[in-house]
């Protein structure tokens, strides 16, 4: 079994420490295995490539690398600051995240 992680796949998260401080972005895949995430526009690399079918040219590609999820933290719905996550069962039963600054739910 898989641990459960803060952070889904879509979620708009902020980072908290690192050169990309402060930086918002999309989550575009989370990876479990390792505990990292690949935001978009956060953690830029340069990677060179060879011509292919796909790039004929070949050169140097700008691509995002993951970062880990400790140094992530979910941005809160309401008031767009960065916020801790909370799980909490709603009125039909089911396990939700919530916001710990304003309590409102993650969706």
């Amino acid at each position: 079994m898989q641990k459960k992680l803060h952070i889904k796949k879509g979620d708009t998260v902020v980072v908290i420490t690192g050169n990309d401080k402060g930086r918002k972005g999309r989550v575009l895949e989370v990876i479990r295995k390792t505990d990292r995430a690949i935001v978009e526009g956060v953690n830029m690399i340069k990677k060179h490539t060879k011509p292919n079918a796909k790039s004929p040219q070949g050169g140097i590609i700008e691509q995002e690398a993951p970062v880990h999820i400790s140094n992530l933290m979910l941005v809160d719905p309401k008031s767009g600051q960065a916020t801790r996550v909370g799980r909490k069962l709603n009125d039909d039963g089911k396990l939700v995240r919530i916001s710990k600054k304003s309590g409102e739910e993650i969706k």
